[in-house]
This record gives C-alpha cells, sequence and structure tokens, in this order.
C-alpha cells in the first residue's frame, strides 16, 4: 500500500507543488523562497522520516506570510491524503524534543478534530528575514487540513532560532510516531470504529 500524497494548490498570492511520503527515508527537497521555512520543513521531513517535496513561489515581497501558511494548508491535505481512512495506524505522536537551551512539547492526534493550542511566546519576533509569528500561522494551516489536534507548549528557551527548531523537530518526530502503522491493529484506532 502506497501511502503517498502529491497536491497542486494555484491562487493569486501562491503556486505549490508537494509531494509526500509517509514512509520514507527523510528526504526532502523544499524551495519556498524563505530560506529559514525550508530549513525548518527539513527538520520535519528528516525526523519523521517523511520524504517530502516542496516547491513553492509566492508574494514573498508582500512578506512571508502567505507562502508560509500556505505551505502549511497543502501539506495538511496532503497528510490527510496519504494516511486514507487511518486503518492501522498508531495515531498519537510526541516528542519532548530540545535543542540546546530549548525545550519543547508536540503531541498530536490524527483524531479528525482540527485544534492548535500554542503556548509559546518567541523572544524575537524575528529570525534573519523571517516572521516568527509566522510559525503558529503555519501549525494552524497544518492542524486545520491535516484534521489534527495539535499541542506546542514551550518549557524553556532563550533563543528563538532554537526554539522554533525544537518545535519544527519535535513535530516530524511526532507526525513519524502518529503515521506509523501498527502490526498489531487491523482497524481504526478508536472505540468508536471511525476516525
Amino acid at each position: 500500500m502506497q501511502r503517498t500524497a502529491q497536491l497542486h494548490r494555484k491562487t493569486n498570492e501562491t503556486d505549490i507543488a508537494l509531494t509526500l511520503n509517509l514512509d520514507g527515508q527523510g528526504r526532502w527537497e523544499c524551495q519556498t523562497g524563505v530560506p529559514f521555512f525550508d530549513h525548518m520543513l527539513s527538520h520535519v521531513a528528516v525526523h519523521g522520516l517523511l520524504d517530502l517535496t516542496v516547491h513553492a513561489t509566492g508574494d514573498i515581497q508582500v512578506d512571508g506570510h502567505h507562502t508560509v501558511e500556505d505551505v502549511g494548508i497543502v501539506l495538511g491535505q496532503a497528510l490527510s491524503q496519504a494516511i486514507g481512512d487511518k486503518q492501522g495506524i498508531t495515531r498519537f505522536g510526541s516528542q519532548l524534543m530540545p535543542m540546546d537551551e530549548a525545550l519543547a512539547l508536540v503531541a498530536l492526534d490524527f483524531s479528525g478534530r482540527s485544534l492548535l493550542v500554542y503556548e509559546v511566546a518567541l523572544p524575537a519576533a524575528q529570525v534573519g528575514a523571517f516572521d516568527t509569528e509566522l510559525v503558529s500561522e503555519f501549525l494552524r494551516a497544518l492542524a486545520h487540513n491535516a484534521g489534527l489536534t495539535l499541542h506546542v507548549k514551550l518549557l524553556h528557551g532563550q533563543n528563538t532560532h532554537h526554539i522554533i527548531e525544537a518545535i519544527f523537530k519535535g513535530l516530524g518526530r511526532a507526525l513519524g510516531q502518529a503515521v506509523a502503522l501498527d502490526p498489531r491493529r487491523s482497524g481504526v484506532p478508536s472505540t468508536k470504529g471511525a476516525l
């Protein structure tokens, strides 16, 4: 069974082509025009063992907002498509992720109930040219379009780059856990029999 997705989304603000393989090896190629964001997406792929390609063009002459948010939309849709009917998945994933002095908790559930709980106070408004408020915009778009309940909580941190990197690495690990197939499970991981 191939658990893959290939999507293309074009609007007046962005043009995004994305491929995803849930059973990958952590290979990635991300070109969004927002270099720091590309770096963060690479962590999701590598630490989640997801093969991910993202080619995006957007109105970055305005700022990175539309590009970052729309990549979240398309990646969320790709996760939903690739995971299919959710038969046999682990469903839940969580990671307590250190990155030097930063420590972030990422926990998620492919519940079908979209929710982001984001308890992160970032010390700086920018890392290089990247607006750090876009982290929550990306995560919200991802959760909404993937049908994820997603909790992100900062436990400690002083360096904004380290904090964001801990979040994205933790997201990758948690996604990798949640989409993994449980060899003991034949159906949907829910007492309701549906997700």
